[in-house]
């Protein structure tokens, strides 16, 4: 996995609950995987798109307050699940957050044998209202998508919204880029046709 791919979506909602039953509602497929961040203090349940996967993430409630904002801007999320943002992998975290729009730090995480490197924003809100991707680095092979159950579910089209002016890292036929003010939707094939994220 060297190559600048999408990696996955992010959806944010108030509670982790609530935000697995309104993504199994819409897509009709159980999520599964996830766990606990401990160190920005939220819970995520995933599930496989083929080649990525959809994050549901929240705040955890059981989970000690960080000592910084938490990522994906859930400290000031409110309403409806909704799909926030989305998260670019690249080879070289360093430089693509150099490029990149909006400042960032490089965080180190790990759960299990998964490692990877995340690009945080200094007050957690997102880049470009989400429509730039956060960064990630995975560090060696594992990576979530092999781990997660099959499922029929594949990203037919992501839409991205930004000024002509913001080069995105990623090349993907999946990936349709309009000019004007930030935004972001995606579409999801199911097997009951396409649902609108």
């Amino acid at each position: 996995m060297t190559a600048a791919a999408i990696d996955h979506l992010v959806i944010a909602a108030e509670t982790l609950a609530e935000g697995v039953a309104w993504v199994e509602d819409r897509l009709g497929i159980a999520c599964s995987g996830g766990g606990a961040h401990p160190v920005m203090g939220t819970h995520n349940r995933l599930i496989r798109l083929g080649d990525l996967y959809l994050e549901v993430i929240a705040v955890d409630p059981e989970a000690a307050p960080p000592t910084q904002p938490r990522w994906f801007g859930l400290d000031t999320f409110s309403g409806p699940p909704r799909l926030v943002t989305w998260v670019a992998r690249v080879p070289d975290l360093d430089a693509a957050l150099a490029a990149a729009p909006c400042p960032a730090q490089p965080l180190a995480l790990t759960r299990g044998d998964l490692a990877w490197r995340f690009g945080v924003s200094p007050d957690g809100a997102l880049c470009q209202a989400g429509a730039y991707p956060c960064l990630i680095e995975w560090q060696g092979d594992a990576h979530p998508v092999p781990r997660l159950a099959e499922t029929p579910l594949r990203l037919f089209r992501l839409e991205v919204t930004l000024p002509d002016a913001l080069a995105l890292p990623v090349n993907d036929p999946r990936l349709v880029r309009h000019p004007g003010p930030p935004a972001l939707s995606a579409l999801i094939d199911t097997p009951q046709g396409l649902r609108h994220l």
